[in-house]
């Protein structure tokens, strides 16, 4: 594979990425500082919206995980260099959006304090989201087996809101109340089955592989507190004006779910049966190939 063609595969791996975001219209959610309250939408490359802070994580770290995983899947065929010249061009797609989102969404805000921090808020949150994208994708990329583990984790999570953005655009309010919860259960699954799939292929046959296990059912424990933490603090319009106010209120919620077993353990338990399900198979397959590989001659008497 030529070098240009790993930039390629970068940008493809971030366009999808962004995809859910591409086929819902890609026009800018409504803004509550809009100049003169008009609902000014024009086309963006990121959704920017405090009550989208999760999507964007989603859109730009999902993107990562898959050029990290096209990069570890075709490392034999990459050039010299060839994994940090995929993650390049998932970088350029993905900078180039925040830039122009930004830009846009500049143009619709009212000129006031409150304008500047919400802004710089949504530029934090795609900054963060693009580091985090980075060392997943270097993670699942280039790291031993632990490591991908680690990597894998987290884009586990991510995947899930990238496939609730997918499916369920808009929340799901654009189709029937009844559909839209049946693909929103089943959707809440997705990043534990996946999780456990990722520690099924790692193993558990050493010290580092079992850490790595370790920091993959923490995740699981963070990520649903850490959501339902974003998504009370920052969706609240009132506590927008009081940032001191949105950052206790979001650690108050944090701590409270985290401490919800209804919330953190069914999660770990289907990462559990679903990685003991997957260990037995694998075991299985290689027990099977080693029985059924010729015995070697025996030498002459």
């Amino acid at each position: 594979m030529t070098w240009w063609a790993s930039v390629l595969v970068g940008i493809a791996a971030a366009v999808v990425g962004l995809l859910p975001w591409i086929v819902s219209g890609m026009r800018l959610p409504l803004q509550n500082l809009a100049a003169g309250g008009a609902a000014v939408q024009p086309i963006v490359l990121l959704p920017f919206s405090q009550y989208e802070l999760i999507t964007i994580i989603g859109l730009l770290v999902t993107g990562s995980a898959v050029g990290g995983i096209t990069a570890r899947a075709v490392h034999a065929r990459l050039p010299r260099g060839g994994a940090t010249l995929l993650f390049a061009g998932v970088f350029a797609v993905q900078l180039i959006a925040v830039i122009q989102t930004t830009v846009a969404v500049r143009g619709v805000l009212e000129a006031r304090p409150e304008s500047v921090l919400y802004l710089a808020t949504m530029i934090a949150d795609a900054v963060l989201a693009i580091l985090l994208g980075a060392l997943v994708f270097f993670l699942v990329a280039l790291a031993p087996r632990a490591g991908a583990l680690v990597g894998l984790s987290m884009a586990a999570i991510t995947t899930g809101y990238w496939l609730g953005t997918l499916l369920l655009p808009s929340g799901g309010v654009l189709m029937q109340p009844e559909l839209a919860l049946g693909i929103s259960s089943v959707l809440r699954w997705v990043p534990p089955v996946l999780v456990g799939a990722a520690i099924a292929w790692t193993g558990v046959n050493t010290i580092g592989r079992i850490l790595a296990v370790l920091f993959s059912l923490v995740v699981l424990w963070i990520a649903p507190a850490l959501t339902t933490a974003v998504f009370n603090a920052f969706g609240n319009q009132v506590l927008l004006h009081e940032p001191a106010t949105v950052i206790q209120y979001g650690i108050t919620v944090f701590f409270s779910a985290a401490t919800m077993p209804e919330l953190v353990l069914p999660w770990i338990v289907v990462a559990l049966v679903v990685a003991a399900v997957g260990l037995l198979i694998g075991w299985m397959l290689r027990a099977r190939a080693a029985s059924a590989a010729p015995a070697a001659p025996e030498p002459p008497a």
